[in-house]
């Protein structure tokens, strides 16, 4: 197709990023391959790129690219075929009362208060745990898709947020953060099952999970959510079980 028929038309490039730390495994290095210019992402592009295992921080979009590591694994759930287990069953019923709100990507303080006592809890140490009102909205409010917010409430207390994508054939999952407080109350298999009933009404396959990370405890739990799709060679294919031990 010649510049011709889409004048606006701007060619992806691909780039590889320098060795960094590695946030999810101890003592290895990572790299990420990026997806440039940003602005030439828009929602079609995006929904491709994420379909080759990429994913998107703010404007920067990124798949790993690491040089002697395939620890992450992009995963994908669809939705038509997803069961809730016994235990995923009794977390849904358990929030039921939760009130669900679809925003638009705009600051609210009190998203970023619960944002910030997140981090604190769970990512304590982290490059994240101490992100100022900039940082934050440069993570959570840009992008340049087809992106909201859903604000969970339970008794008019906010207790969760979740950055959402549409795609052309699903959800994803972009961070969710929650009341770390309430350490037992299943916000994160309610948000998940709550995403899969979206996708379901809006008549979309599949919701993305993000990357599975089989060593990893904060990432190895999307395994339990069946059946799972995994990229591989370029092929999404179901998890076996003995991927999901």
């Amino acid at each position: 197709m010649s510049h011709r028929d889409h004048p606006q038309a701007v060619a992806i490039h691909f780039y590889a990023t320098a060795p960094y730390p590695c946030s999810y495994l101890d003592g290895r290095q990572a790299r990420s391959q990026v997806a440039i210019p940003a602005e030439a992402i828009d929602a079609a592009v995006y929904s491709q790129l994420v379909k080759l295992g990429f994913r998107r921080s703010g404007l920067y979009t990124y798949r790993p690219y690491c040089d002697s590591c395939q620890s992450c694994v992009p995963v994908r759930l669809p939705v038509a075929d997803f069961s809730p287990n016994r235990s995923q069953r009794r977390g849904w019923q358990r929030l039921q009362a939760m009130e669900v709100s679809l925003l638009p990507l705009e600051y609210r303080d009190d998203h970023y208060q619960l944002y910030h006592r997140y981090q604190q809890s769970r990512h304590a140490g982290g490059g994240m745990a101490e992100d100022n009102v900039q940082q934050y909205s440069e993570f959570i409010l840009k992008s340049g898709v087809d992106s909201m917010l859903a604000e969970f409430r339970l008794d008019g207390a906010l207790k969760m947020v979740s950055l959402i994508d549409r795609l052309g054939d699903g959800l994803s999952a972009v961070y969710t953060f929650y009341e770390p407080e309430d350490a037992k109350a299943s916000y994160g298999v309610f948000n998940v099952l709550w995403q899969v009933e979206l996708a379901r009404a809006w008549g979309l396959p599949y919701l993305y999970l993000g990357y599975w990370i089989g060593e990893c405890r904060k990432m190895a739990y999307k395994s339990q959510y069946r059946p799972l799709e995994l990229l591989r060679d370029g092929r999404w294919i179901p998890m076996q079980q003995p991927d999901a031990a």
